[in-house]
């Protein structure tokens, strides 16, 4: 099987479809190998790290003891402060999620969760440093997977909120 024909790859190509970016999803890519960081597809694109849209899954915990998925498009060139992801969707407590969390809310296995194409909509937020670059990439569903996209285009298909997912959540705390 061809990794264009992977499920994974094809649930994300129709959901792009379904948001009317057609011209993404016919723009999906197959790597040469894996491309399960930032630096990685960078790398095989030759596109600045920051330009990659990492799709991090977290575990966000509300008040009422409610577990949901949280989906952080991160750019490439820093990480996600997780007190900043909490405070920005009222969650109690946001940590990493492990591989099956990850698999059950996406479809998709971790190093290639694309934004969309997931079983149910995920709570997103959309980092606000993705906007910097006029192309932006990301994961198609499988690790040699990738597409181009843009941060507007990002917001829309996934019904994100822009954030600076990165900042601290108060001053002296550790990123």
């Amino acid at each position: 099987m061809s990794t264009l024909d992977h499920p994974s790859v094809a649930k994300v190509a129709a959901a792009l479809s379904e948001a009317d970016q057609d011209a993404a999803a016919q723009g999906i890519r197959i790597l040469p190998a894996d491309a399960r960081t930032a630096e990685l597809a960078a790398a095989a694109l030759g596109v600045e790290v920051g330009a990659i849209a990492n799709s991090l899954v977290f575990r966000a915990t509300f008040a009422d003891a409610e577990v949901r998925a949280l989906l952080a498009l991160t750019s490439g060139a820093h990480r996600a402060n997780t007190d900043t992801l909490a405070a920005l969707v009222g969650a109690t407590e946001v940590g990493r999620a492990d591989p099956e969390f990850v698999k059950e809310h996406t479809g998709q296995a971790i190093g290639g969760v694309a934004p969309i194409g997931h079983p149910q909509r995920l709570l997103t937020l959309v980092d606000t440093a993705l906007a910097g670059h006029p192309v932006v990439w990301a994961a198609a569903g499988h690790p040699k997977s990738v597409y181009p996209t843009t941060f507007d285009d990002l917001l829309a298909a996934t019904s994100g909120t822009a954030a600076d997912v990165s900042a601290a959540a108060e001053a002296g705390r550790p990123r």
